[in-house]
């Protein structure tokens, strides 16, 4: 047995993640899981082992032992951190379902979240909630293969990256609600549980229904549903098993594998294909190999919005109303929740403006003096080529800006190719380490564009962003230290979670049940069979807990 007051060995993975990763880590409490919930895992673990050493990938077997995870009792935290370290993972325990961009981020970093939780008796085959069955016994064993560990760091560093909605981040919730309520152990009557079960059913049918273009993160979150969580590999009539989700399903490990399950090969074409957590899948992808994974991930990141960039990467952000990031042409970054922008004739962007706090950065490093609390009032401004001028205004040196009359406090008034105009007081500029503008402060400044007023002296500096077009827009900030990103989920204004996991509260009864399991565990564990105890204990079972096949199961595995 685990003694409940260890701590999980410190791994240089976690010491390494920011706050606002550390903040979605808890304690396993250990000393919480039953005798009952020990049984749950031997018995899954002991089915899952025998049958999936034919049909898992070969990795599957030699990665629980690399792992650290035995078939007999559930994992701990410090077990498991202590020898994950030695293929360069790590693993917290966390509550439940996170923020798919958090998931992705803690992947990026080489590190397995692990849901601490147990599915209960009832749900012994499948649950949609995350628990340690799915994440240590299904996530972890793969790592092993080093194609596979790199494709999954990889993925977690592309996905951190993607664009979500506000829609997206609806259906978070009423799945991780539903989740939850299956999982609910309480005391409250059953109907009242199955109408709420009910409800969070309908809720989601109803966001499924809602016709929405999907966002970025929408659709690298098929991609991973049908790899990391539901993937085969090989061929498509003989693939093997490498999704958590089927390694740690009694059921599904096997039925995925009938004709009725239609295989399909794995193609970007996955990422259009939305999922039912709720249910068994109809269809699977099979990839020929772990390196196809990586190819369709490299094929999907080409389209994003991260390495896109222009008038539809930031029309992304602006749309997700979230906390993210453009790109200029400089390298300078720009993260704030975006409002507005304007484009020209040919849809390129001219104009941008930010609410609320903003931060400049370049390379992920924020700019000293132009963080949150110097522009927490918003950003803004014109970009693009001046007009009459063939040299962009990043590639100017200093003789280049004199010969344009461009004097540090001197007046200057100058015009974009698309028409903005700018008038004010030159006070001076910021290279970047190649030497190139990539800001010009200017105050008594007035900006204007056809008949509008963009930016006024009553405004305070502007300080105007050099650079010809957006070369990339992402979710999130490009210096996580600009934020105080504690407790910060998109879409903005919301804070932590609404739904929380909740604490087992048992009755006297299932108090009985547990009481037997753990005497069933103590004789195994001393090795002191009593035939004439274990057959009047069964007995006592069948009479009066008929429910509890696992403990008949566990008495006869004993008297055997």
């Amino acid at each position: 047995m685990k003694n409940a007051s260890e701590k999980i060995v410190s791994n240089p993975l976690i010491d390494r993640l920011p706050p606002h990763l550390k903040q979605f880590i808890k304690p396993q409490n250990y000393e919480l899981y039953t005798a009952q919930d020990q049984a749950v895992w031997r018995h899954v673990m002991h089915k899952n082992v025998e049958y999936l050493s034919q049909v898992a990938h070969g990795s599957y077997l030699n990665g629980l032992k690399k792992t650290g995870i035995s078939i007999d009792e559930i994992p701990s935290m410090y077990g498991m951190n202590r020898i994950l370290k030695d293929i360069g993972w790590a693993a917290v325990a966390v509550d439940g379902f996170i923020p798919p961009a958090a998931f992705m981020e803690f992947q990026a970093y080489k590190i397995l979240v692990i849901a601490a939780d147990i599915r209960q008796f009832e749900n012994i085959e499948y649950t949609p909630a995350p628990d340690i069955i799915h994440e240590a016994a299904g996530h972890a064993p793969i790592i092993a293969s080093p194609d596979y560990a790199e494709y999954l760091r990889r993925f977690g560093e592309v996905g951190s990256k993607a664009i979500s909605s506000a829609h997206d981040h609806d259906v978070y919730e009423a799945v991780r609600e539903l989740s939850i309520l299956k999982e609910l152990r309480s005391d409250q009557e059953n109907h009242e549980l199955q109408e709420k079960i009910k409800n969070a059913e309908a809720r989601i049918v109803e966001l499924q229904n809602k016709k929405v273009a999907p966002s970025e993160m929408a659709l690298i979150r098929n991609l991973h549903w049908w790899t990391v969580e539901y993937g085969l590999v090989g061929t498509l009539d003989n693939p093997k098993l490498y999704g958590a989700g089927l390694l740690s399903s009694i059921g599904e490990s096997k039925s995925c594998l009938d004709p009725e399950v239609e295989k399909r090969p794995y193609t970007i074409d996955a990422a259009y294909q939305d999922f039912d957590i709720t249910r068994k899948q109809p269809h699977l992808y099979v990839t020929p190999d772990f390196a196809q994974l990586s190819e369709v991930l490299e094929e999907f990141a080409n389209t994003m919005a991260v390495r896109k960039g222009g008038y539809r990467g930031l029309q992304k952000l602006i749309d997700s109303k979230s906390l993210g990031t453009i790109e200029l042409s400089t390298g300078l970054q720009v993260s704030g929740v975006f409002k507005r922008m304007i484009k020209n004739e040919d849809n390129e962007v001219i104009f941008f403006a930010t609410q609320g706090k903003t931060a400049l950065a370049y390379r992920d490093k924020e700019l000293i003096g132009h963080g949150a609390a110097t522009h927490k009032n918003g950003f803004l401004s014109p970009i693009g080529k001046l007009k009459g001028i063939n040299l962009a205004i990043e590639d100017m040196g200093p003789r280049d800006l004199q010969a344009y009359n461009f004097y540090d406090n001197e007046r200057i008034e100058f015009t974009f190719e698309s028409g903005i105009r700018v008038e004010g007081l030159n006070v001076t500029g910021m290279r970047n380490i190649h030497g190139k503008l990539i800001l010009i402060q200017f105050t008594d400044c007035t900006v204007t564009y056809k008949d509008e007023i963009l930016f006024a002296p009553s405004d305070g500096m502007l300080n105007l962003a050099v650079g010809k077009e957006i070369v990339s827009a992402f979710a999130g900030p490009a210096d996580h230290h600009s934020f105080d990103l504690i407790f910060h989920a998109v879409p903005a204004g919301r804070q932590e979670s609404d739904t929380k996991t909740i604490k087992p509260q048992y009755s006297k009864r299932e108090l009985a049940i547990h009481e037997l399991y753990h005497k069933l565990r103590t004789y195994r564990e001393d090795d002191k069979i009593n035939v004439s105890v274990l057959e009047k204990m069964k007995l006592q079972v069948m009479e009066h807990y008929p429910e509890q096949w696992l403990l008949v199961h566990e008495i006869d595995e004993l008297l055997q």
